[in-house]
């Protein structure tokens, strides 16, 4: 087992240097067509639909469609505009079809336009922004280095369940072990890039947490439907809604709002050696929200 899912770690490492290094349209169209696989896993799992599509879930696919192109265009202007499109769009639906599908199928459908697609897009937005190409792959290190680690460690130390009845296999000392790695991660990454290393080691920390959490959210929804896995697309970790796939995509949405889209120019090819004008909260659950945004600030160290 191990080895499968260390082989499939690598593939999809490999797949996400290729396109997440080319970047624009072909890191784009990957994220789209992800969101929508993975759409479809949850609508199966939530009983949205069943192997075969139906308007309902075609609404929801074609809202995660529009929410992409609500990206691509502008996504500080039309990106909320395009998701409440796409719940009108279920409610049309829902009530001219009425009484086809029933609510607990509607607010799923829009669940998976927020928490895949949505969730995904911040990849991709935080490629785009200026730095991007360097402050994307926190976003990794902080999942996937977590994820790693805390398998690692708890397996081979792991004692005292951390969720017995939700997840029973985690441990506490897994937990203790992924947020440590992350961090540590982060700490190389800092001397590679000559970035900040406290800094970085809080970000992977952070971002270590939220990744245990997106884990076990994961695994609720999977408990309360009876599945074992949404699907089997990675060989070793399930579907595309592996549990920290998503939660690579939340933690995105952190580091786009911590690296705001008004940096300085020079920050483009810069390894984001930060300074601060002043405080800044971060409140984080599926969206980030900050009060005193602070404005990063670069030197060019290349």
């Amino acid at each position: 087992m191990f080895k499968t899912r260390l082989l499939s770690g690598i593939l999809l490492v490999i797949i996400a240097l290729a396109t997440i290094i080319s970047g624009d349209y072909v890191l784009f169209f990957t994220l789209l067509a992800v969101s929508l696989i993975g759409m479809r896993e949850l609508y199966r799992a939530m009983k949205v639909q069943d192997e075969k599509i139906n308007l309902l879930a075609a609404a929801g696919y074609l809202g995660a469609v529009l929410y992409y192109l609500a990206v691509l265009l502008d996504f500080e202007r039309y990106g909320v505009l395009a998701i409440i499109f796409g719940l009108v769009l279920l409610m049309f639906v829902y009530v001219f079809t009425y009484p086809t599908y029933e609510a607990g199928q509607v607010m799923p459908a829009l669940f998976g336009i927020v928490y895949v697609a949505v969730m995904l897009s911040f990849i991709y937005l935080t490629r785009e922004l200026p730095g991007g190409k360097f402050h994307v792959w926190l976003i990794f290190l902080c999942s996937w280095g977590c994820d790693t680690c805390a398998y690692c460690v708890g397996m081979l130390i792991g004692k005292h369940k951390m969720a017995p009845v939700l997840s029973p296999k985690k441990s506490v000392e897994g937990a203790v072990g992924g947020v440590a790695g992350a961090a540590l991660l982060g700490v190389i990454y800092a001397a590679a890039t000559q970035g900040p290393m406290l800094e970085y080691a809080v970000i992977c920390a952070i971002g270590a947490l939220i990744s245990m959490v997106g884990d076990l959210a994961a695994s609720a929804i999977k408990r309360n439907q009876g599945i074992k896995d949404y699907g089997k697309l990675i060989p070793g970790h399930g579907g595309i809604l592996h549990p920290n796939s998503v939660a690579v995509a939340r933690y995105g949405a952190l580091i786009r709002a911590k690296y705001p889209t008004n940096c300085d120019a020079h920050l483009a090819e810069s390894l984001f050696q930060t300074r601060s004008n002043g405080a800044y909260i971060l409140l984080i659950y599926m969206f980030t929200v900050f009060s005193d945004m602070r404005t990063v600030r670069s030197e060019v160290i290349l």
